[in-house]
């Protein structure tokens, strides 16, 4: 490889794609699998393979799960804590310690090579040879297929956007002899807001409104609107309109990076791409009547398109079983992640009310039996004995998302068993949070449960059935909530409109509608309503991450102590307790009290990522982020 090629490595590459062949099957468009290294007049030189570089790029798209395992981002934020130790990628975020030349979650290279294929794909597709008894088929799809890959392209665009603000925007390959030109600014936030905007909606007019079975997954006319959509939302966000901490990133021949005027007009344009998306009428939330737990669970253990706009298909699978389910007892899994009493605490009571509201109800403060109608993953009765009273009468959501200490699951030789997330037995301790033995222990008393789907046995990994679902990219409650969010902050109070559109999401769950308290009818009370909305209904969906920053209340939430429940006690606590240090007895009577898991280092600086230093190396045209 030259010299110039490796400098430019992320914008330039040498003549050769990598690229994934569909199968046969239309069935299986998404379903794809690495075939062959081939040059690049092999690729354009034939169909198939060209077909196999669109299909590739679907594969690429940004989603919340990966590769079938849970995004691990959501243990870099309040949802979670990430406690299988030293080196993975989320306790860099939670300390602090990244950096321009460390950021686990640095895209720049690699986007900007997606970039080029979406590039060398829109120039090249026009020119392959197609078979004389198929032209009049082509002639038909490749415009559409044209119009995919450009809202492909703006995908990658709005990942490096939300990461980087302002970045290059580049509209065709270069080839390595035109590295002279690779010496490019960034461009304007707005620009790049404007042209993936553009993008999307022009897009929108080639892009049919639903796909036939073998096609789901393609993006659709509402896929585009909706990627839009959510792009004028970030823009219209606090981080990125009139952000005061930008006013001096500027280019060097002095081009502003970050507008300084705080424009509500930009929160007018992404309801008003919201409600294109909502008049299509082509989209409805998931329901299981009388059901209200697994209408939401459903949406993400089985493969349900009802709400979904924008989707990457899974194959089949018990990766995140295997990730998130509890070690000890029946259940068999590596329990990956310990969420926080902070999310915990987010999920209102049944009544609307938060937990902190006097007239919520709440009570943290002994035991409650009951029960609650698919709580267990099935449309089935489930009786919980003696469960801590800040689980009784929470929002449907949160029996779908979290496993605590006496919940229950639904596998045969499970059902009706709870699980014990409190310290018990001898040999140091043990519990059915435990993971397996090479690796550490859930430390806050809970378990992720959204995900899991309750056909999967750990335990009879081979004769199990694999889960069956989708990655939900964009569903249509974001879009409601977006609405909600740009009608509020447009007309400075929520309106009629905007409590319409937060109450369709709140209606599927059965959680009464708004306003319920005073404050809902204001700018501030209603924003925060907005916000902890999308904080439970995107739970682990990657959504919390990035929201916390477009709102700008990282070093607020990701910033000092997180806790959990005492599900470690010191030995001289479990001897007050006046049981057998060994038994469950002993562990329980301590468990349920607040400690702090981790203390989490939030700066400015962190809202944004740094340009990477290897970039700004070699193009002196990048000026870095603030702070760093």
């Amino acid at each position: 490889m030259n010299k110039l090629t490796y400098i430019y490595r992320s914008l330039v590459t040498a003549a050769i794609v990598t690229i994934f062949i569909a199968a046969s099957s239309c069935k299986k468009f998404l379903d794809v699998v690495p075939s062959e290294l081939v040059t690049s007049d092999q690729v354009w030189g034939n169909i198939n393979n060209a077909n196999g570089v669109l299909a590739n790029l679907y594969s690429k798209m940004p989603g919340s799960l990966a590769d079938g395992w849970t995004d691990e981002i959501c243990a870099a934020t309040d949802e979670c804590y990430h406690h299988w130790g030293a080196g993975f990628y989320p306790l860099y975020y939670n300390t602090g310690a990244w950096n321009a030349a460390n950021n686990p979650y640095d895209i720049w290279a690699d986007a900007y090579q997606k970039i080029r294929q979406c590039n060398l794909f829109l120039e090249n597709i026009d020119n392959v040879p197609v078979p004389e008894n198929q032209q009049s088929y082509y002639a038909t799809v490749l415009p559409r297929y044209k119009a995919e890959a450009r809202v492909l392209r703006a995908f990658f665009y709005f990942d490096l956007f939300r990461r980087y603000g302002a970045v290059p925007v580049l509209t065709r390959s270069y080839a390595a002899s035109e590295a002279s030109e690779m010496q490019m600014p960034r461009t304007p936030v707005d620009s790049v807001v404007n042209f993936i905007a553009r993008e999307c909606e022009e897009a929108a007019e080639l892009l049919p409104v639903s796909y036939a079975d073998g096609d789901l997954g393609r993006i659709s006319k509402g896929g585009a609107l909706a990627l839009a959509t959510r792009t004028l939302a970030y823009a219209a966000s606090p981080l990125f309109n009139g952000n005061p901490l930008y006013k001096d990133i500027k280019n060097p021949d002095g081009t502003p990076l970050f507008s300084q005027m705080a424009d509500k007009e930009k929160w007018k344009r992404a309801a008003d791409e919201a409600q294109k998306v909502l008049n299509l009428n082509l989209y409805t939330l998931n329901t299981v009547a009388g059901d209200p737990i697994n209408s939401y669970s459903r949406v993400f253990n089985t493969r349900n398109w009802d709400e979904i706009i924008i989707a990457k298909q899974q194959n089949n699978s018990k990766n995140i079983e295997n990730e998130c389910l509890p070690y000890g007892g029946w259940f068999g899994g590596w329990g990956k992640y310990s969420i926080l009493q902070e999310f915990v605490d987010a999920y209102e009571m049944n009544n609307g009310y938060p937990i902190n509201d006097p007239s919520s109800g709440y009570d943290s403060v002994g035991t409650w039996s009951g029960d609650i109608f698919g709580a267990d993953g099935y449309s089935e009765n489930v009786h919980f004995d003696n469960i801590s009273k800040m689980y009784k009468n929470r929002d449907p959501r949160f029996y779908a998302t979290v496993t605590f200490q006496g919940s229950k699951w639904a596998i045969g030789h499970t059902a009706n068993t709870p699980v014990w997330m409190s310290w018990w037995g001898s040999n140091g301790g043990t519990s059915q949070g435990w993971p397996k033995s090479t690796g550490t222990y859930p430390v806050s008393g809970y378990n992720p449960r959204k995900w899991i789907s309750p056909d999967v046995d750990m335990l009879n990994y081979w004769t199990s059935p694999d889960a069956k679902r989708n990655d939900p990219v964009i569903r249509l409650p974001e879009i409601y909530l977006i609405y909600a969010e740009a009608l509020n902050e447009y007309n400075q109070g929520p309106t009629a409109e905007a409590f319409n559109a937060i109450n369709k999401v709140r209606a599927r769950v059965n959680m009464p509608a708004l306003p319920i308290i005073a404050d809902d009818n204001t700018l501030a009370g209603f924003r925060a309503r907005v916000q902890n909305e999308n904080r439970v209904e995107f739970a682990f969906e990657s959504h919390r991450f990035w929201d916390v920053r477009r709102w700008l209340i990282g070093t607020i939430v990701d910033n000092g102590p997180v806790h959990g429940l005492n599900a470690r006690p010191t030995t001289q606590e479990l001897q007050s307790s006046g049981f057998d240090v060994n038994s469950k007895e002993a562990g329980l009577s301590v468990f349920y009290k607040r400690v702090v898991i981790q203390t989490r280092v939030f700066q400015p600086k962190h809202y944004l990522f740094p340009i990477p230093q290897t970039e700004i190396e070699v193009n002196h045209q990048l000026v870095q982020n603030y702070g760093w």
